[in-house]
Order: C-alpha cells, then structure tokens, then sequence
C-alpha cells in the first residue's frame, strides 16, 4: 500500500501552490479568446434570436451543469429550462 504524502501545512507552500493554480487556470482562459471564432458569433446570434424557450439537457453532473446554465439563461431573459 502506498502512503498518502503528509498535508502541507506550510502558509507560503499553500500560497506559492494557489497561485500557481490561478496562474494556469488564467492562461488558460486567456487562450480561450484565441479560438473564438465565427461559429461562437452564430451560436450567439442564434441564442439571442431564439422565440420560444431554450431546453438545455444533461444527466448526472452535466445536467447539474445543464440546469446552471438554464438558470443563467433565464436571469439575462432568454427563456430556458
């Protein structure tokens, strides 16, 4: 049986390690903006322009995803369920 490494305790390990966390999860929303491209302009337009009520569906934790975004959806005024 492998042991489980001790807790790091340490208060500038913790930092040094949360900030590197940030770090990555920064660039890596930064790079998002690299690949917008048209088909994120259409998916806008068709969002925006939708009549009736947008279904967003999943299972399990995609649908927990799911229903966050149907949420979101409704608070800005596009119906969704």
């Amino acid at each position: 049986m492998i042991a489980a490494a001790p807790p790091v305790t340490d208060s500038a390990e913790l930092l040094d390690a949360a900030r590197e966390v940030l770090r990555t999860e920064a660039d890596a929303v930064a790079a998002l903006g690299e690949r917008l491209d048209d088909r994120f302009a259409a998916c806008c337009r068709l969002l925006a322009g939708c009549e009736g009520r947008v279904a967003v569906l999943g299972m399990g934790k995609s649908g927990h995803v799911a229903q966050k975004l149907a949420d979101t959806f409704a608070s800005t005024g596009t119906l969704a369920f």
